[in-house]
């Protein structure tokens, strides 16, 4: 038995092998005889509310239900893409909602997981807009508008989010190794788990003296990434596009 996670898969129409991917994957026998299933963000490019009546959530929900009622736990905690995602579309695709810096017994190991944005504290002006759309406020604003207007708000976020990386120094927009430590002292962990870099990679240091360990998911821009979790240690690996 293993507990499996899975981040920045930003399923997005335009891109239908890799949500063809992720549902291939969760019918696979991996996912069916997991422990659990953690989504940790950004599972779409971008969500524009539970009241979404394109296709793709509707077949996400379809899939990620089917793994629930096969009695596999999904847990999912939102991104930077998805944090309008709600109960609403919780309750329909059999999802659990975790907060943001939830510790989890992960097969014996008690483990900090978060899906990352925040440790970025270096990219100031990133943090900025987080902390503007994440105030219900602004979040009842935005969802109080027609449907199709919000897509063409979700259109142009993207656009501004591109332009915003592509004028960033890289090291800037990756995790702060002073706000990981502190993360994971308060959460009183030695393993954390978090995705939204995209730079997959499994992390040995030390902290205050103790072997510690990040463990970063990859995205699934062009390909696949899932890490395992099992009485035998991690595994971060990769998914084929077939």
């Amino acid at each position: 038995m293993a507990t499996l996670f899975i981040a920045d898969l930003h399923l997005d129409p335009g891109r239908p092998q890799i949500s063809g991917l992720f549902e291939r994957y969760l019918t696979g026998d991996e996912v069916r005889h997991a422990d659990a299933l953690y989504i940790l963000g950004d599972l779409v490019e971008a969500w524009v509310g539970d009241d979404d009546d394109a296709e793709l959530p509707a077949r996400i929900a379809a899939a990620t239900r089917a793994v629930r009622d096969a009695g596999v736990p999904v847990y999912f905690m939102v991104g930077n893409r998805d944090f309008l995602l709600g109960p609403a579309f919780a309750e329909r695709a059999g999802l659990t909602l975790l907060d943001d810096g939830t510790v989890h017994d992960i097969q014996g190991h008690r483990t900090l997981l978060m899906h990352g944005d925040v440790l970025c504290t270096d990219d100031l002006a990133y943090q900025a807009v987080r902390r503007q759309v994440r105030t219900p406020e602004w979040q009842a604003q935005i969802l109080a508008m027609p449907l199709q207007a919000r897509r063409a708000f979700a259109a142009k976020a993207r656009e501004d989010s591109k332009a915003h990386t592509g004028s960033t120094i890289e090291s800037i927009m990756d995790v702060n190794t002073q706000a990981v430590a502190e993360a994971m002292r308060k959460a009183r962990v030695t393993r954390l788990i978090h995705g939204h870099t995209h730079r997959p990679a499994v992390h040995d240091f030390r902290l205050d003296g103790a072997p510690a360990q990040r463990i970063v998911l990859g995205d699934w821009y062009e390909h696949g990434s899932v890490l395992r979790v099992d009485a035998a240690g991690v595994e971060l690996r990769g998914l084929a596009v077939t």
